[in-house]
């Protein structure tokens, strides 16, 4: 009786200390999630959040002004995560590996193909821990202004 309970008490601290990895504990775990979920976006929100989640915070200002400029002119708000649009988040390959090139806290993470022309890079940064995607976002135009109009 004594070594069940002595296992009873002893098997929650054990399995504790065995939380799996974060998905973007590495730079190619980061890409592959966002491909993943940038994959599922035609079919859910939750997939939007999870693929803006591993963005860099570089990449989430920029939609976070995409998505408040989207608002100004609509009148509508909407998550940042709703910027990434199914039509231009379309892979043009099936990846098949990730490999990853770190220096210090940045690294290019090369994402292939079946076939020799089908790859592409992607850069990530570490911040707090974390490898996030840096999406090759431009930066937004300022907005036209009528002369004479008001700032």
């Amino acid at each position: 009786m004594l070594p069940r309970l002595a296992l009873a008490l002893l098997l929650p601290l054990v399995t504790a200390g065995c939380k799996a990895a974060p998905v973007n504990a590495t730079p190619e775990g980061a890409v592959r999630e966002l491909v993943e979920r940038l994959a599922a976006l035609g079919s859910d929100q939750a997939s939007a959040r999870a693929a803006y989640a591993v963005l860099s915070s570089t990449s989430r200002q920029n939609l976070d002004r995409r998505a408040a400029r989207y608002g100004d002119a609509s009148g509508k708000l909407i998550d940042p995560s709703a910027m990434l649009v199914p039509a231009r988040a379309s892979l043009r390959f099936v990846p098949r590996t990730y490999q990853a090139r770190v220096e210090g806290s940045r690294a290019t993470v090369e994402v292939l193909g079946m076939a020799p022309e089908e790859s592409a890079r992607l850069e990530c940064v570490l911040e707090d821990g974390l490898w996030r995607v840096e999406l090759p976002l431009p930066e937004l135009a300022p907005m036209p202004r009528r002369p004479g109009a008001e700032p």
